[in-house]
């Protein structure tokens, strides 16, 4: 076991550093917000995302980053995707360049099209297989909680990946490995949009049916794009594809769904965004990854109707009509011959 500094101190961060400190590591946790970090340190609480939890008495918070990193082998980097060059930029000259690090974001940047790992090596200038990710099904909450969960974590360094799964693994947190990085980073950024998209269909006040009908399809669509980027099919089968996407279609912790649902209920996205104290990950991802679907020849007609819901103005009712009035095609057009 070694120092683990986790860059990001909501749910999620939290959470995750929680569950590194409950598996041995000696652990510093950096929040933007200087109150932040003195509750973790005077209350072993994080009030402002994860409610009244109780966190570790060994977990340690600040708002330096210099001293967060200060020693650390692992570097888990927990910020939201349309931050992330900007932080990694004004943290340029503390970081450590022999460290490993983590990403654990669901997103793309949307400039760019890029996946966090990527923007974390364009910035840091870091080798390749130190930069790793990890995913999977992983609402905070219950993760804080302590309820049995599991993540994957994905890089291309047999010896590198199994630290990072040896951090993270307790007794009720399984940590699986998988050398696919694409894919398993893709999946963590699509399903935030297919998600949106059953959001909206539960605020519309349809069933179980729609749910399920697009989150299967909404798989469908990241098997296209995740194969076209050179990810493993049985990646999208996993906790990073399936798992995440089963998790946060359906959860009312996710903060995706909560978002397409009250745009199902005919709120306006600007109202939803301001009463958020958290950022939802598909409002703005989905763009860049229709985008990246555009530049591939990718079809994800789920992810352009929520771009058009989100961005375009588009009524929930003509989204639903639109997509359901598509010509019909295989069950698996795009993915490759199957029977």
């Amino acid at each position: 076991m070694g120092t683990v500094a986790v860059l990001g101190a909501g749910s999620w961060g939290t959470a995750l550093a929680q569950i590194c400190a409950e598996a041995g590591e000696s652990v510093r946790l950096w929040a933007r917000r200087p109150e932040v970090a003195q509750a973790v340190n005077e209350r072993h609480a994080n009030p402002y995302f994860l409610g009244d939890h109780t966190l570790p008495a060994s977990l340690r918070a600040t708002s330096d980053v210099a001293e967060a990193v200060a020693g650390a082998e692992v570097v888990v980097v927990a910020v939201p995707s349309q931050a992330l060059r900007a932080q990694l930029q004004q943290w340029v000259d503390v970081l450590p360049r022999d460290a490993i690090f983590v990403s654990v974001i669901k997103g793309l940047e949307t400039d760019t099209r890029m996946r966090g790992s990527q923007v974390i090596r364009e910035v840091l200038d870091v080798p390749y297989s130190h930069v790793v990710v990890l995913s999977g099904p992983n609402l905070a909450r219950e993760c804080a909680a302590r309820m049995p969960s599991a993540a994957v974590v994905a890089g291309p360094e047999t010896k590198i990946v199994t630290r990072v799964q040896a951090m993270a693994h307790t007794g009720y947190f399984r940590v699986y490995t998988n050398p696919d990085v694409v894919g398993v980073e893709l999946g963590g950024a699509v399903k935030n949009g297919i998600a949106i998209a059953v959001g909206i269909a539960d605020g519309m006040g349809y069933g179980d049916n729609t749910k399920a009908m697009l989150t299967t399809r909404g798989l469908a669509e990241l098997a296209r794009l995740g194969l076209a980027q050179g990810g493993n099919p049985l990646t999208f089968s996993g906790l990073a594809g399936m798992g995440d996407l089963v998790a946060t279609c359906n959860s009312p912790h996710s903060r995706n769904r909560s978002v397409g649902r009250r745009l199902g209920e005919g709120r306006p996205l600007s109202t939803i965004v301001s009463e958020m104290n958290m950022v939802a990950e598909g409002v703005h991802s989905s763009w860049a990854i229709a985008k990246l679907a555009g530049e591939c020849g990718v079809e994800m007609p789920i992810v352009e109707h929520v771009v058009k819901a989100c961005h375009e103005g588009l009524d929930p009712r003509d989204m639903a009509r639109s997509l359901m009035g598509r010509d019909p095609k295989p069950e698996f057009h795009g993915i490759g011959a199957v029977g």
